[in-house]
C-alpha cells in the first residue's frame, strides 16, 4: 500500500496510520489469554483466575501496550516503505476521521536532511607540522630524574634553598579568623618548584631548622578559595625539617629503571623520542582535525533536525550534571542548567555529524580493520604491557567504536587536506605542548 507522506515543514513530516480495531483487539484478547496462564490473584489458584477478572483488571493496561506496539509497527513499516531517514522519535496523535472499525493515528516527525557539501578545492585549511627538538628530549629527561629523585635531611645550619624538600607547620589567619586549608602540621613541599603561592616559598626560601616567621600574603583574585580571594592573610610558619634531593644520573641505571630495553645513553633518549613523537602525533592530529572540521561545516548546507539537537542538548546537560555530581554537589542532579547553555554547541555536534556521516558515504571512508589494529597498537605502544592494552579494547565492543570514530575522523581528515587549499604552518615543540 502506498504511503501519503506530508511536508509541513522543512524537516518535519507526517504520515496517517490506519490500524483495523479487530487486529487491535485479537492481539488484546491474546495476551490476556496468556496473562491469565501466569497470573496471580488473591483467592485464587495460578492458571485459575476467570478471564473476565483478568480482563477487568489488566484490560486497559494490555490495551495501551498493544496500542503502542501496534503504532510503532505501523510508523515502521510506512517509513521503510516511504524510503525516510527518521530523525528522533515521532510525536503520535489520534486522529478522529478515521473510517467506522479503524483507528487512525498521526505521526509527526522529523527526517534525516540532504547534505550539500561545497567544492572542497576552495576550503583553506591551516596544517599544523612540528619536530620533536633535542631541547624537549632534555627537559622530559630532567622530568623522569625529578620523579625518582631521593632525599637527605641537611645539617643544622642548612638554610631552605630552591629544590629542598620542607617540612612545615603553618598556621594563617585573615582578619584574625581561621580559614578553611590556612592551617597544617607536617605539610610538605618542593621549594622553588610552584607547589606554594610565590609569597610563601619567597618566606620559606632561606629559613633553618626550627626557626618561625610571622609574613603577609595576598591571595589572587582567582584564588581556587573563593572564601580568601583576593584578600590578604597572615601567617606564621615553622620550619621542621629540611631534605636535600639529589636528582639520578643519567646513565643506563636509570634506563633500566624506566623499563627500557636498550639501556644505554642512546637507548634511553631514543626511547624518549619515540614517546615524545607519538604525543606529537597525537596533538596534531586533533590540531588539523579540528581546522578541517571548521572548513567541513563552513561549506555545508543543511537544515538541522530539531530532535536530534534536543537529544545532544539533553545529553550535554546530564554530563554537565554528572561532573557536579563528581565534584560533591549537593543534589546536582536536580541542578537547574537551562538549554540555551549548550545549544550553541550542540547544534554544531549535530551538523558536524551529518556532514562527517554523508562525507564517510559518499565517499567510502568508513574505518578498515587493518586501521583500527594500527590505532589500537599505536595507543597501547606506551603502556608497559602493550598486548594486554591491545586484548582490553578489542574486547569491549564500545572502547572499539570510540577508536572506530577516531579512525574515521582521521580518514576525513585526510580526504578533505587532499582536496582543500593547504596552508603550512611549522610550530615549535613547545607551542604544540601549551597550545593542546
Amino acid at each position: 500500500m502506498a504511503v501519503t507522506v506530508e511536508t509541513l515543514e522543512k524537516l518535519e513530516r507526517k504520515i496517517t496510520l490506519v490500524l483495523p480495531v479487530g487486529i487491535i483487539q485479537s492481539e488484546v484478547d491474546s495476551r490476556l489469554k496468556k496473562l491469565a496462564r501466569t497470573v496471580k490473584m488473591d483467592g485464587f489458584r495460578p492458571g485459575k483466575v476467570p478471564m473476565s477478572v483478568v480482563a477487568q483488571r489488566y484490560a486497559y493496561s494490555v490495551h495501551y501496550e498493544v496500542m503502542n506496539d501496534k503504532v510503532g509497527e505501523a510508523f515502521a513499516t510506512a517509513a521503510n516503505e516511504a524510503k525516510l531517514r527518521v530523525a528522533g522519535q515521532p510525536r503520535i496523535s489520534e486522529n478522529e476521521t478515521a473510517p467506522e472499525g479503524q483507528m487512525a493515528f498521526d505521526a509527526i516527525f522529523e527526517v534525516f536532511p540532504d547534505v550539500q557539501i561545497g567544492d572542497l578545492s576552495t576550503a583553506e585549511v591551516e596544517k599544523i607540522s612540528a619536530e620533536v627538538s633535542d631541547s624537549a628530549i632534555d627537559r622530559t629527561l630532567d622530568i623522569l630524574r625529578k620523579q625518582r629523585r631521593t632525599f637527605a635531611q641537611r645539617g643544622l645550619d642548612a638554610q631552605a634553598q630552591d629544590g629542598d624538600r620542607v617540612t612545615v607547620d603553618f598556621d594563617g589567619k585573615v582578619d584574625g579568623e581561621a580559614f578553611q586549608g590556612g592551617k597544617a602540621d607536617d605539610f610538605q613541599f618542593l621549594v622553588g618548584e610552584g607547589q606554594m603561592l610565590k609569597e610563601f616559598e619567597d618566606a620559606v626560601r632561606g629559613m633553618k631548622l626550627g626557626e618561625s616567621k610571622t609574613f603577609p600574603l595576598a591571595f589572587p583574585e582567582d584564588y581556587n578559595g573563593k572564601d580568601v580571594a583576593g584578600k590578604q592573610a597572615d601567617f606564621m610558619v615553622t620550619i621542621k625539617k629540611i631534605e636535600a634531593s639529589h636528582l639520578p644520573e643519567i646513565n643506563e641505571a636509570l634506563a633500566k629503571s624506566l623499563g627500557i630495553a636498550d639501556s644505554s645513553i642512546e637507548g634511553l633518549r631514543a626511547d624518549v623520542r619515540k614517546n615524545l613523537e607519538r604525543e606529537v602525533k597525537f596533538r596534531l592530529q586533533a590540531r588539523n582535525k579540528q581546522a578541517v572540521m571548521d572548513a567541513l561545516v563552513s561549506k555545508a548546507e543543511l537544515d538541522l533536525p530539531k530532535s536530534s539537537v534536543q537529544a545532544e542538548v539533553d545529553r550535554m546537560i546530564e554530563g554537565a550534571r554528572a561532573d557536579l555530581k563528581q565534584r560533591g554537589i549537593k543534589d546536582a542532579d536536580k541542578a537547574p542548567i537551562p538549554d540555551d547553555v549548550f545549544r550553541p554547541q550542540a547544534e554544531r555536534r549535530v551538523r558536524l555529524g551529518l556532514v562527517v556521516a554523508e562525507l564517510v558515504r559518499a565517499h567510502e571512508l568508513q574505518a578498515r580493520m587493518e586501521q583500527l589494529k594500527a590505532h589500537v597498537d599505536e595507543l597501547a605502544a606506551s603502556y608497559e604491557k602493550p598486548a594486554e592494552v591491545v586484548r582490553w579494547y578489542f574486547s569491549d565492543n564500545r572502547r572499539l567504536a570510540e577508536v572506530e570514530g577516531l579512525v574515521i575522523e582521521n580518514n576525513v581528515t585526510e580526504f578533505v587536506l587532499s582536496k582543500a587549499k593547504v596552508v603550512e604552518k611549522s610550530m615549535s615543540f613547545d607551542e604544540l605542548m601549551a597550545n593542546n
